[in-house]
């Protein structure tokens, strides 16, 4: 064997197997190559743009809680100046309703006053009267007038 013919023919037969792996073999690596370089690029701008859409959906879900807070307080205070309002209004209506019945209870004190000083002077009237009578018709003397009018006293 020739070994010039040898290396001329493996020289040759490596031409066309480079030629071959550059026609049929390289191209669909190569593409392949490239569509997975290409996933790779999407998986990565797809992660970029979750992790700036989870950042601003923890500001958004940060400016909700604020506002959910702020509302909150806001309807707290509202709620607590209705309460006050209602609590003055009960109180009005309280302090209304107890100056009534003292008015009320005012008025039938002095109509029980009245009715008391109206039955006393009746009372006193008839002692009068009937002391009256017991002098005119006993004998005028003094001693005796004396007595009666004290005991007459007494008994007012």
């Amino acid at each position: 064997m020739n070994i010039n013919a040898t290396l001329l023919g493996q020289t040759i037969m490596f031409i066309m197997f480079v030629w071959f792996c550059m026609r049929f073999v390289w191209p669909p690596i190569m593409q392949v190559l490239t569509a997975r370089k290409q996933v790779i690029a999407d998986g990565l701008a797809a992660g970029e743009r979750g992790k700036h859409e989870l950042e601003l959906a923890s500001r958004r879900a940060t400016e909700g809680m604020h506002e959910a807070k702020q509302k909150a307080a806001d309807v707290i205070a509202q709620a607590e100046k209705r309460a006050a309002q209602i609590i003055d209004e009960a109180k009005g209506h309280a302090k209304d309703e107890g100056d009534r019945l003292v008015a009320g209870a005012k008025a039938e004190i002095e109509q029980e006053v009245h009715r008391a000083k109206e039955s006393l002077r009746q009372q006193v009237a008839d002692l009068a009267i009937a002391g009256a009578e017991k002098i005119l018709r006993r004998e005028i003397d003094a001693k005796v007038h004396a007595e009666l009018l004290t005991s007459i006293k007494s008994e007012l």
